[in-house]
């Protein structure tokens, strides 16, 4: 895909959330020195607040109700802001490789 100059935007948003907190500060590495080696300014990453999601269910199908366990899953989001992004940052974007695991939402 061609940009050209009058296109690009003044602000990228990168939005990155994920169950695995691992997978997420790795990806935002590889984003970080991308950005930073086309020349586009930076801020973040920005840690968002975590979701925590608890589910209870019956440790026993049978009798004893009072017998629990606990489950959780977490969240994880990272914020990232480019502000005057080059071309070469916005051709270099779309052309990563995302994990399976990661959810991201770019606006422009």
């Amino acid at each position: 895909m061609n940009i050209g100059v009058g296109m690009l935007p003044s602000m990228i948003r990168i939005k990155v959330k994920s169950f695995n907190r691992n997978l997420i500060c790795r990806f935002i590495k590889q984003v970080v020195n991308m950005v930073v080696k086309t020349g586009s300014h930076l801020n973040g990453p920005i840690p968002l607040p975590r979701k925590v999601q608890k589910i209870t269910v019956l440790r026993s199908p049978h009798i004893d109700k009072k017998a629990r366990d606990q489950l959780e899953i977490r969240t994880h989001k990272r914020l990232l802001l480019i502000t005057h992004p080059t071309i070469n940052t916005v051709e270099l974007l779309m052309r990563m490789d995302i994990p399976a695991e990661l959810h991201i939402s770019v606006n422009l």
